[in-house]
């Protein structure tokens, strides 16, 4: 049985690989716009409650696709990526939009976690780096996983933050610092943890990219020093951003009706 299994999760080496917009990853990208589109179509004139369902139903997905990983990971690789641990803001995001609709205390925070969630899964999923490091069929469980992963996070995300517009205000928008300060610091935390070499482990992780420049512009000698306030001051940047946008989508809605 783990001989079937390994032979169908294994990584494909030879032959064709999944590259950056490549036609494969071009139709992972096309999947989540027409996917994003059609729900928007679909739930366009039904209540709150069918469209919180959708939100379930994408949320309890994208979760059990993330904590399966780490299960069938080993039939794949032969070990546990621990670099899938939520220090990201992608899987992070995951969890925390997933609790959010079973304790109470957090759901008010869900459209903090959406956005953060938003951004992060997006961005990843135009340039899912991770994947392209490990020069692999298209066609490998460690492709689809991931890049399926990333697109169902996005869609989920959108929509949350679409059918939740009302309650997204500018003067709010103190939540996302908090949460993305809060998601910095769980950064660092994972990466002084799980950092380091002895002569059984030699490993370096960059989660949140909070110790290195992922484009290595700023030297490495002062990288962890500068890239947690880089971080957090581009991520609260764009989310700024957004607040920007819907409140600008509000506003010529609102123009629309009163014609």
């Amino acid at each position: 049985m783990y001989s079937f299994l390994h032979g169908l999760l294994a990584d494909r080496k030879g032959g064709e690989i999944f590259t950056l917009f490549s036609l494969t990853h071009f139709l992972y990208i096309a999947l989540a716009i027409a996917a994003a589109v059609a729900l928007l179509k679909i739930f366009v004139k039904r209540g709150r409650e069918a469209k919180e369902r959708c939100e379930r139903v994408l949320i309890t997905s994208a979760f059990i696709a993330y904590v399966l990983d780490f299960f069938l990971m080993p039939l794949a690789y032969g070990e546990i990526d621990i670099e899938k641990l939520p220090f990201h803001a992608c899987t992070a995001s995951c969890v925390l939009c997933f609790l959010s609709y079973y304790i109470g205390a957090l759901s008010k925070y869900r459209t903090s976690f959406a956005m953060l969630g938003f951004i992060s899964n997006l961005v990843y999923l135009i340039y899912p780096a991770g994947v392209m490091w490990h020069a692999v069929h298209p066609i490998s469980y460690r492709v689809i996983q991931t890049l399926l992963f990333h697109a169902v996070m996005s869609v989920y995300a959108l929509l949350v933050l679409v059918w939740n517009r009302k309650r997204i205000e500018l003067k709010y928008c103190y939540r996302e610092l908090i949460l993305t300060s809060v998601m910095t610091l769980w950064a660092l935390l994972g990466n002084y943890a799980y950092n380091g070499k002895s002569d059984d482990y030699d490993h370096f992780f960059n989660w949140f990219f909070v110790v290195r420049d992922p484009f290595y512009i700023i030297p490495e000698s002062i990288s962890p020093f500068v890239m947690p306030f880089i971080n957090l001051a581009v991520f609260f940047a764009v989310e700024v951003l957004v607040h920007l946008m819907i409140k600008a989508l509000k506003k010529k809605k609102c123009e629309n009706d009163s014609l």
